[in-house]
């Protein structure tokens, strides 16, 4: 059976108050749950981690090499900083689809750049929450 970890960056743990213009109103305890019910659904197991800290993201992605078929990553804001998180995704080779709830190329200029683009398999935003069902079949559908 296949496992996915869906890893989440800073102040994703704020959805549902947070910017719900933006970002909507669903809360992250429903986005796991969803991922969780979803992926029973598919034959999937799902574990879901979130983290304000950098490094406890790296950690989360170096775990998951021999541990998981693949991640799924919202990183946040540090999509668009973080050299670290890019270069764990390219040391444990493991398929990663990068994530986002809002449309990033239709934000902020700074948010246009992501540091992880060039090594996940593909990205995945503006969808909302329905992204993570998204990003579920994506990632199976590329490791039939």
């Amino acid at each position: 059976m296949p496992s996915f970890l869906v890893l989440n960056g800073p102040n994703l743990n704020l959805l549902g108050t947070r910017q719900p213009d933006v970002y909507g109103s669903t809360t992250l305890s429903d986005i796991e749950a969803d991922c969780v019910t979803y992926g029973t659904e598919k034959g999937i197991s799902i574990s879901c981690l979130q983290s304000n800290h950098e490094g406890e993201l790296v950690d989360a992605i170096h775990a998951a090499k021999g541990t998981f078929s693949g991640i799924i990553l919202n990183a946040g804001a540090y999509t668009h900083t973080s050299i670290a998180l890019r270069d764990a995704i390219s040391s444990v080779e493991l398929p990663v689809i990068e994530l986002h709830l809002s449309n990033i190329h239709a934000r902020e200029e700074f948010r246009h750049t992501s540091y992880i683009a060039a090594v996940v398999i593909g990205q995945i935003c503006g969808f909302g929450s329905a992204g993570y069902r998204l990003a579920i079949d994506a990632l199976l559908g590329h490791l039939k």
